[in-house]
C-alpha cells in the first residue's frame, strides 16, 4: 500500500497475533477518529488466522501492514513500530480495543496544552466480547497521582497512551521481556518524564476474564524489572517493599482468580460505568457495525 509523502500528526501502533475475531472494529474505530490526520501501523505479529487479510482489505492509505512470519514478544513488535512511525504523536491500541471518536483529538489537544507533558491516557471502560460494559479502569489525571507508588505500579493503561513520539524514542520498550513491558518502561522513564491523562473515557478495553497466567507471569517480569531498578539506583529497601507487595498480590491473585471469582474480582478492580458513556457505547457499537454477540477472545498480548 502506497505511504502518503507528507508525515501525519499521529501514528497509532497495533500489534495482532490472530486477532481475525476482533481487529476488523478496532481498525474501523481508527478510521472513524474526528482527528483524520494520522496513520495506523499494524504489525501482524505471526498469525495463522485472516488476520492479516482483514486488515489488508482496508482500502485507506493510512494503514500501514506490516507481515511478520515469526511471532516476538509484544516490546519487541512495538519497538519495531515506533522505528517506522512518522507521526509527531505516537497512540497505542491493542487488537481488540475500540477507541472512541474523540481520542486521537482529546489527547494531542492536551498534550499540546501542556508542552511539558510526555505521555498522556484516558479513561477507559471495560467490556466483554458480548458487547457487556462491566465498568470502567481507575485513572488518575495528575502526573502526582500516577507516579505515587512507582513500585507497586502505574495506573496509567498501556492501551490508553498517547504521547510524543520523541520521548519513545528516548525511551525505548525492552525488546527482551516477555510481560509488563509497559511497567517496565515508566519505571524506566518516570524520574525523567511528566503523565498525565484526559478526564474522559477514550477507550473500550475488551476483557472477557481475567487471566490467571498471565496476572502471575506480569507480576514476575515486574519484580524483575524492579530488582535491576533497584541495583542501578541504589534504591534497595524501596524495591524490596514494592518487591514484597507483589508477591502478596500474586497469593490474593491464586486464591481469588483460581478458585472461580474471577467476575467477582475483575469488578473489584474497576469502577462503576459513568451514565454517560452508556449511549455512547451504544452509538458507537452501531458506527463500527459491531455484531450483538461478538465471537472470540484473543489473546491481548500480541
Amino acid at each position: 500500500m502506497t505511504v502518503p509523502n507528507r508525515p501525519p500528526l499521529v501514528s497509532v501502533i497495533l500489534s495482532m497475533r490472530n486477532s481475525a475475531a476482533t481487529v476488523e472494529a478496532a481498525v474501523r474505530s481508527v478510521l472513524q477518529q474526528t482527528l483524520a490526520d494520522f496513520e495506523l501501523i499494524v504489525i501482524d505479529n505471526g498469525s495463522y488466522d485472516q488476520s492479516g487479510a482483514i486488515v489488508a482489505g482496508f482500502d485507506d492509505p493510512r494503514v500501514r501492514l506490516v507481515r511478520e512470519p515469526n511471532t516476538a514478544f509484544l516490546g519487541t513488535r512495538l519497538k519495531q513500530a515506533v522505528g517506522l512511525c512518522r507521526g509527531e504523536f505516537i497512540a497505542r491500541m491493542d487488537a481488540d480495543d475500540i477507541c472512541f471518536p474523540d481520542r486521537l483529538a482529546s489527547q494531542v489537544a492536551r498534550l499540546r496544552e501542556d508542552p511539558g507533558l510526555d505521555l498522556v491516557g484516558c479513561r477507559a471502560v471495560v467490556f466483554t466480547s458480548d458487547g457487556e460494559l462491566v465498568g470502567e479502569l481507575p485513572m488518575p489525571c495528575a502526573h502526582e497521582d500516577i507516579v505515587a507508588r512507582p513500585f507497586a505500579g502505574f495506573p496509567l493503561p498501556h492501551p490508553t497512551w498517547c504521547g510524543r513520539a520523541s520521548w519513545f524514542r528516548e525511551h525505548p520498550y525492552d525488546a527482551d521481556i516477555s510481560y509488563a513491558e509497559d511497567q517496565d518502561l515508566l519505571l524506566r522513564s518516570f524520574r525523567h518524564s511528566r503523565f498525565g491523562a484526559v478526564d474522559a473515557v477514550l477507550l473500550a478495553y475488551r476483557q472477557d476474564r481475567l487471566a490467571l497466567k498471565k496476572l502471575l507471569q506480569g507480576r514476575l517480569v515486574f519484580i524483575g524489572s524492579l530488582w535491576r531498578y533497584g541495583l542501578a539506583t541504589r534504591e534497595v529497601l524501596p524495591v524490596v517493599a514494592g518487591i514484597s507487595n507483589h508477591i502478596i498480590k500474586a497469593a490474593v491473585d491464586i486464591a481469588t482468580v483460581g478458585s472461580g471469582l474471577n467476575r467477582l474480582m475483575q469488578r473489584q478492580r474497576l469502577t462503576p460505568v459513568s451514565p454517560a458513556v452508556v449511549p455512547q457505547w451504544r452509538e458507537l457499537r452501531g458506527l463500527l457495525r459491531m455484531p450483538p454477540n461478538l465471537s472470540g477472545n484473543t489473546p491481548r498480548a500480541a
